[in-house]
């Protein structure tokens, strides 16, 4: 939930619900007033929706016409409770298109599709300084966390969307149109599992940070500006 590189633009992920949306508008803003050609990119669940800053973030970004294209990736789970559970509207490129933005649903399981939707909406957050909300309509197979017993969504429904997994489906696509070969599937799934591999072993060799460090980078540690 800390990650954060402000040498590539990524200003970090965020453990409260929504709690993205206010600094993304808040760098969109920032670009705005001094004179940066910039896109900014929100990505946010449809649990965020619900939350009150979400419809403030629509609201001041139209209103102010910031560069910020929203990524709601609706996977129809708010953790444990469904869409239809804590939406009255659960179209929700629609809810967004009240604050007159540019709003629209993509196929999330679909690779190409969301590509293609991807390169749209941020050529029009350019072309226009205006915010684009695009939905990206998915389903994940696993259950929220490790904690989660995953008992309020039935297991055939869980099968059914396993059929439009997006990788296998990306992969015939691949092997359709003569760009990929079974030895590169092949090669490509022992690449990424060695590099899994690789991974897990660099962080079960790593040590502990010193309890001293605990407090870093909590609080700002620079000079005042």
């Amino acid at each position: 939930m800390h990650l954060f590189d402000a040498a590539t633009r990524f200003y970090g992920g965020n453990a409260i619900v929504g709690g993205g949306l206010p600094l993304a508008v808040g760098l969109a803003l920032a670009d705005k007033l001094q004179g940066r050609q910039r896109v900014t990119a929100c990505f946010f669940g449809d649990g965020a929706v619900a939350e009150g800053e979400f419809h403030e973030c629509m609201n001041l970004s139209a209103l102010w016409s910031l560069p910020v294209l929203f990524l709601c990736e609706n996977n129809r789970y708010a953790m444990g409770t469904a869409i239809e559970r804590y939406e009255s509207e659960t179209d929700l490129s629609l809810k967004a298109s009240s604050y007159e933005m540019t709003a629209w649903s993509v196929d999330g399981m679909d690779v190409l599709a969301v590509e293609e939707a991807a390169h749209r909406a941020a050529a029009e957050v350019r072309d226009g300084s205006r915010p684009v909300f695009l939905e990206l309509r998915t389903y994940r197979f696993r259950a929220h966390s490790m904690y989660d017993p995953d008992l309020y969504r039935a297991k055939d429904e869980i099968e059914r969307y396993k059929q439009h997994d997006p990788i296998p489906a990306l992969i015939e696509r691949l092997r359709t149109d003569g760009l990929i070969s079974e030895e590169d599937v092949g090669g490509l799934e022992r690449s990424i599992a060695e590099e899994i591999e690789a991974a897990i072993e660099f962080a079960e060799a790593g040590t502990f940070e010193p309890v001293e460090d605990l407090e870093r980078f909590v609080y700002w540690e620079g000079s005042p500006v």
